[in-house]
Formats: structure tokens, sequence, C-alpha cells
């Protein structure tokens, strides 16, 4: 039995949209919600570039969005878009020319405002180069550079503003006869934000990519992201998402993929119940857990385990996960695999034994699918 099977009051009923591709990556429709990250290496820098992808590849990373602020990188994107393992996104403000660079250099998706192109020529130009080279279009609305006739009209950044910037920006592509895109409506604060999704999801089939742009460093922005796209996933609102910290791109994969974990919505890599630890532990629970998580970082294939310090609550979170341990007294601790006891575990570093079951178990089944395919 696993902790994270789904139960009938566990389920979400995600908003209904249509389904676009970034590159190989299917995007809204019944597509599983897809998690990306943005790096912050000079994208001129091939080498240092491609190793940021990588590594936020390694973490979960869907889909991977980089800078084209200039012809350099987009010259770079070539050689990025041909040796990254994921779709790449490449994100561009204000010259139209590095959209149709990056569009024949290989991206598989162009972050983008129609209205910041300019004349009507040159987003001609931009649409016909996606379509020419396969690329979908994010509309990426954003609550700190917002249009200012829109700000004139509501006096300062709000819902509707965002909402009706993303709706002008859908109209251009539109007219265009191009429907490959999603749109974002991001904004640093979390109540403006979620309102903003809120009614664009109301007014919109498109796939919608949510973020709470800004959000902090690594623990502050963890928790406000964490309470906004909490809030939208909840109601079924989101389609693919970024975790926007000021801390390395494959924490953001990492937090995006807890978020999507504990709600049920993604199931990657382990995941650990653990208790807060208390006078009747029997062992150092933080220390361990905080082992236990980073050695197992690599494990793809999902699986739950329990690490409890005591017997209160240990026998019972144990049988809702693949590998649990309960601490008991003088040093000699419960294992349980697949929810019933196995055996027990006496002396020894109860981290490595742990670590050890867990990289067998993760193994077996990758060799089952293998098999399987």
């Amino acid at each position: 039995m696993s902790h994270s099977r789904i139960r009938p009051w566990r389920m979400i009923e995600r908003r209904t949209s249509r389904q676009i591709m970034v590159g190989s990556v299917p995007v809204g429709g019944d597509a599983p919600i897809s998690v990306q990250t943005m790096t912050n290496t000079l994208t001129s820098d091939v080498a240092a570039t491609l190793a940021q992808i990588n590594q936020a590849a390694e973490a979960g990373a869907d889909i991977v969005r980089v800078s084209c602020p200039d012809e350099a990188s987009t010259k770079a994107l070539r050689d990025i878009c041909r040796d990254s393992s994921v779709p790449i996104v490449a994100d561009i403000h204000f010259h139209y020319r590095r959209a149709i660079e990056a569009a024949e250099a290989g991206a598989a998706c162009l972050r983008i405002n129609p209205g910041n192109i300019g004349r009507a020529d040159r987003v001609r130009e931009v649409v016909a180069a996606a379509r020419a080279h396969g690329c979908s279009m994010r509309i990426g609305v954003n609550g700190g550079s917002l249009e200012k006739h829109l700000l004139e009209k509501y006096a300062e950044p709000c819902p509707e503003a965002l909402v009706e910037s993303a709706l002008d920006h859908a109209r251009i592509l539109e007219d265009h006869d191009f429907q490959d895109y999603k749109i974002s409506v991001k904004a640093s604060d979390v109540f403006m934000a979620v309102a903003a999704y809120q009614q664009l999801a109301e007014q919109t089939d498109a796939p919608l990519h949510i973020g709470i742009t800004e959000a902090g460093g690594q623990r502050a922005g963890t928790v406000k992201s964490a309470i906004g796209l909490g809030n939208l996933l909840w109601a079924g609102i989101g389609d693919t998402l970024r975790v926007s910290l000021s801390a390395d791109p494959a924490e953001e994969v990492r937090v995006g993929y807890e978020m999507l974990k504990s709600l049920g919505l993604r199931r990657r890599g382990v995941t650990v119940i653990s208790c807060p630890s208390c006078a009747r532990q029997q062992f150092d629970v933080i220390s361990s857990v905080q082992q236990i998580e980073e050695r197992l970082a690599h494990i793809s294939v999902p699986m739950t385990v329990s690490v409890i310090g005591c017997v209160v609550n240990g026998p019972g979170e144990a049988r809702e996960t693949d590998i649990g341990l309960t601490g008991g007294g003088k040093g000699v601790h419960q294992i349980y695999i697949g929810g019933l006891a196995d055996h027990r575990l006496e002396g020894g570093d109860l981290v490595d034994y742990i670590v050890g079951l867990v990289e067998k178990k993760a193994a077996e089944v990758t060799e089952q699918e293998e098999s399987a395919s």
C-alpha cells in the first residue's frame, strides 16, 4: 500500500484547457502538469548554460527557459537546443529579430508579449517563423511591467489589468490564426496573482503557466509560492508551473515537484513522511531525515518512505508507505515493507540502511519497467 495512492476525497478536478506542444512536452488538456525553471547563466556561454540545464533536468525539469536578449544568445541557442535533453523556451522581450532567430535556432517555445514587438508586420513575421519551425508561444504578462495605458486606466497593477493585458496579447495571435500559445499573468503579490489567474481561467481555454514572480529567497519564496500556487492547483488551475526563487534553478524544480506531489498531481522521486521529533524519539530524527533526503535526491522512481522517531504514530504511518522505519527502545527499530512489519534493525547506521533499501527497490522497479518495455 502506498501513501500516495489516489483516494476519492483527494481528487482534484483540473480546469479544461486545450493542449499545445512545447517540443516533445504536451501542455494542457489531460497532460501532466509540467515543471519549468530558467537558467541564470549567460546564454552565450554554451557550456555553462547546458550544464545548468542538465542539472535542472536531473532534478526533473520538463522544460527550461533561457534568456535571449541579444544576437550572441540566439547564435548560442542553436547548440544549446541541439544538445539539451529537454525542450528550450527562448525568453524574448522587445526585439522581434531575436524571436525569429530563436525559432530558427530550434527553440521549442517563445516567451513573448506580441504587443512589445511593434508593428503588425513584425508580429506577422514572428508568427510565421514560429509556425514554420514548430514553435509554440507563451504570452507572459507581469505585474511589474504592465502597459502604460492599462496603468492609466486602472491607476495601479491589479488582477483586472493583468487579465486585460493577457487577452489583448492573445487576440493579436488569434488575429494571425495562431493558437499554439499558453498564458501567464504573474505578480509578486500572492493575492493579485491568484485573483488574476482565477479570472483568466474563466475567460480562455488556453493552457496557463502559473507562478508567483519574484517570490524571494529559498525559504520565503517557497512559502509564498506554495500559498499562491497551492491555491491555484487545488482549484484545478495550472497546466505548467515555475517556482521563482532567488536560488539554484534545480531547487526551483525540486520545490515544484514537492507541491505537485503534496496534491497528488505528479509522482516523482522519494516522498519522506517524517515526524518533527520530540522527547520520545529513539534516534536523531532531524539529522537522519536530512541525510536521507539528500542521499535519495537522485532517485526518480516514485516511492514513499516514513521515518518516525517512536511507536506512537510510527506503525500507522508505516502502513501507508512503501518503506517505513519506526524508532524503538534500546536501539532496535522496526522496518516496514509495503505497509507490513517486515523485520527489525539492531545496530548499524539506520541512514545507510534506509538508503540501501530505497535504492534496491528503485533498481528493481526500473528493471521491471525496462523488461516490460
